[in-house]
């Protein structure tokens, strides 16, 4: 199968379902809808919430055309990259990907200034924070080795180093 259509299936497995079906569902369940907000408050809430949405988007297409270019592999767990890919956003934090969909379900909770949507994204960071440590980073230590357990000293999971990380 092109690695193209391995890419659209896996983004529509993941994260569309993450980050567009499942808020979908919640609005339409909870009555939210967008509206702007009608005072000063409500208003800085969406503005950071959209900040934090176009922080999200560009982190999840930079480490998606990391995982295309460098990785030769897809975002889904049953396609991951053959090779350890350390460029772009991977210099400043571990799980680009999954910060990136954290910062949009973070941003579309603002931005609806909704209750549900900011659970839903407590929710899946929540789901994440278990996941990765306990399943995911032990298939990659064990796919890459010391290069993996090393990497992992220096660029933390989820929260973005200020300076990128250069391997030595």
């Amino acid at each position: 199968m092109p690695l193209a259509l391995r890419h659209l299936l896996a983004i529509a497995a993941l994260p569309f379902v993450v980050a567009m079906l499942v808020p979908m569902w919640l609005a339409r369940g909870n009555g939210v809808a967008l509206r702007l907000g009608t005072t000063t408050p409500k208003l800085l809430l969406q503005i950071a919430g959209a900040l934090l949405l176009l922080i999200g988007l560009a982190l999840f297409a930079a480490s998606l055309q990391r995982f295309v270019r460098d990785g030769r592999g897809t975002l889904a767990p049953w396609d991951p990259p053959g090779q350890l890919v350390l460029g772009g956003p991977y210099r400043y934090v571990r799980n680009p990907m999954i910060s990136g969909v954290i910062f949009l379900l973070f941003g579309e909770g603002l931005i609806l200034t909704s209750v549900p949507h900011l659970e839903w994204a407590v929710t899946f960071l929540a789901i994440n924070c278990v996941y990765i440590p306990l399943l995911e980073e032990p298939q990659l230590r064990q796919r890459f080795g010391d290069s993996y357990v090393e990497y992992c000293k220096h660029v933390p999971r989820f929260i973005p180093r200020l300076r990128p990380w250069s391997k030595p």
